[in-house]
């Protein structure tokens, strides 16, 4: 397969009061078209930063990233990101938010005619032609975040960007969520990163799930292949035993694996420690 992104010895520190604070350490990740990527961890494990660095909303201390040959230093709308919070404008309609990005990206490169197409498209896809005409305060919210997953792929973007997309909506709507968006990606093939804390999520949706390490210096501690057929029935997965298996390796290293890294880790503390107060002592 090709790859479109490659996330290349990435390390970030950010300033603080109480000095340097290293959020990630020599990441390294490529990206093929296509792939639909889950990056998962605890807290605070910086996901949202490698996912912001790709969206060029920071810079990385170290690294960089490479889309399809190119450098990213900034956003773009070949990288569309869709947050947790919808971020509608209230006082325009599902149509009008839409055509808000479409000629934002398109300009004059597409008619009148061919943009209220491409938006009553897009709007379409995640199955919200039926309300493009009301606004964000009459609309629930899983609907809203429909609004802007279209909003997203009207861009036209390499690559859809996603932080917990889902993560504000009730259990049955992010069920139906879920199931449009592998419909949407199985129609269009597009490279999907998505941010997810929700491991059954991460096992249904992707073709790779990232596994971080806990922060400070976080980085990847996995990745897990997920060999599961498309298109995917939740229902039948449910029964499936491989499913099961990949679900318990991603449990495993949250909760056994990640725990073994930071005894080494404090171990490797502490040996500092001792080794400087004897080295004070001799002194």
């Amino acid at each position: 397969m090709n790859t479109i992104l490659d996330i290349s010895q990435v390390s970030m520190e950010f300033q603080t009061p109480k000095g340097v604070f290293t959020a990630l350490q020599n990441v390294n990740l490529k990206i093929n078209q296509g792939e639909f990527v889950s990056l998962i961890g605890h807290s605070g494990c910086g996901k949202s930063t490698v996912l912001n660095i790709v969206a060029g909303l920071l810079k990385a201390s170290q690294g960089g990233v490479i889309l399809k040959g190119k450098e990213v230093n900034e956003p773009g709308p070949e990288r569309a990101v869709v947050f947790q919070n919808h971020s509608l404008l209230p006082w325009l309609t599902a149509y009008e938010n839409v055509e808000l990005a479409v000629s934002q990206v398109f300009g004059k490169r597409k008619s009148k005619a061919e943009k209220k197409d491409w938006i009553e498209h897009n709007l379409s896809l995640v199955h919200m032609d039926h309300a493009m005409h009301k606004r964000p305060d009459e609309i629930s919210g899983g609907m809203k975040q429909r609004v802007g997953i279209a909003r997203a792929l009207s861009m036209q973007p390499e690559i859809l960007l996603m932080d917990e997309p889902f993560g504000a909506l009730d259990a049955l709507t992010r069920a139906h969520m879920q199931d449009s968006l592998m419909e949407i990606q199985n129609e269009l093939n597009n490279t999907v990163i998505m941010i997810t804390h929700d491991v059954d999520e991460a096992v249904l949706l992707s073709d790779r799930i990232v596994m971080m390490t806990n922060g400070p210096a976080a980085t990847i501690g996995e990745v897990l292949e997920i060999d599961l057929e498309r298109p995917r029935d939740r229902l039948a997965l449910a029964e499936d035993t491989r499913y099961t298996h990949l679900r318990s390796e991603v449990l495993k290293f949250l909760y056994e694996k990640q725990r073994k890294i930071e005894d080494f880790s404090n171990n490797k503390k502490t040996s500092s420690t001792s080794h400087a107060k004897t080295s004070t002592a001799a002194a």
